[in-house]
């Protein structure tokens, strides 16, 4: 990763982080304070987000540091670690949250002041959206595991805050009807809801990151993309190429090629112009190519 890409993820993360702490306060005050369960776990979830990013924050920047002996194989790893923990925390936290709405629900619900939560959430949606919006935005331009990890996380607090807009919204209109008994159930509900619904998305990010740590192969459109390049390459050497494998860690890309070469010797150079031609045309991946060539005759 180049410097100004670094520099840039820090900023996001940065960012991140200052915008949750606002929203981690703010939920589990006025959480607390009208007796929501949905306000608080977005409180929690804020805060935790707070956490989390502050981790991303210090791995980028161990990982742009010197190497040390205890990496020899470079600390690329060390991402999907950290996106393998963020999603056992969110999943743990809606694995809670779950549990504390079923209980609400038997024991008669929870009676919660509508129109407080309603602006509530309206605030925090529009919070979550432009941070969400902006961070997304960055990560098209400087993209990494951890900033697209942090855009996965301000997602579910976007679509969270808009389900519990809207929730209270409906919750404020049934105590204007006949069926305002039933208000109670509305927060422990979307609470219910939620879970059910956002459980996929820390699923999927510790789903990805141990294909990571174990090596496995990455998504399609990169296998497609290496291929590509190398018969591009190929078809234009005396040497034969076969790609012999290609697995994604963190923020390098892994790829290692079988040169097959009738010659007695292989010249320096010409390995030297494969690896900065296959270096130039993935770039766009904005990977760290780390290529290794095995030279069989």
């Amino acid at each position: 990763m180049c410097a100004q890409t670094s520099l840039n993820e820090k900023r996001i993360l940065t960012f991140s982080a200052l915008i949750a702490s606002g929203f981690a306060v703010g939920g589990l005050v006025l959480g607390s304070l009208v007796g929501s369960l949905v306000i608080v776990f977005d409180g929690v979830y804020s805060l935790v987000s707070l956490l989390l990013t502050l981790l991303s924050l210090a791995v980028s920047r161990y990982i742009q540091s010197p190497q040390k002996s205890h990496f020899p194989f470079g600390k690329a790893v060390l991402e999907p670690v950290v996106i393998a923990i963020k999603g056992a925390v969110i999943l743990s936290i809606v694995g809670y949250s779950l549990y504390s709405a079923l209980i609400a629900v038997a024991n008669g619900g929870r009676e919660v002041d509508p129109s407080i939560a309603t602006l509530f959430g309206i605030v925090n949606v529009i919070g979550c959206g432009y941070a969400w919006w902006m961070i997304a935005k960055k990560s098209k331009r400087f993209s990494s595991g951890l900033i697209e990890a942090e855009a996965k996380q301000w997602q579910m607090d976007t679509l969270l805050s808009v389900a519990v807009t809207l929730g209270f919204l409906l919750a404020l209109a049934l105590t204007y009807s006949p069926f305002a008994h039933y208000a109670v159930y509305a927060d422990p509900m979307m609470m219910i809801a939620m879970s059910f619904y956002f459980i996929k998305v820390p699923f999927d990010m510790i789903r990805d990151a141990m294909r990571e740590l174990l090596m496995m192969a990455p998504s399609k459109e990169i296998l497609r993309r290496v291929d590509k390049e190398v018969s591009a390459l190929d078809a234009q050497l005396s040497s034969q190429l076969e790609v012999a494998g290609v697995t994604k860690v963190g923020r390098e890309l892994r790829v290692r090629l079988d040169v097959t070469t009738d010659q007695k010797q292989l010249k320096v150079s010409e390995l030297d112009t494969m690896r900065q031609v296959l270096k130039t045309k993935l770039a766009s991946l904005s990977l760290d190519l780390q290529l290794s060539m095995n030279i069989a005759r």
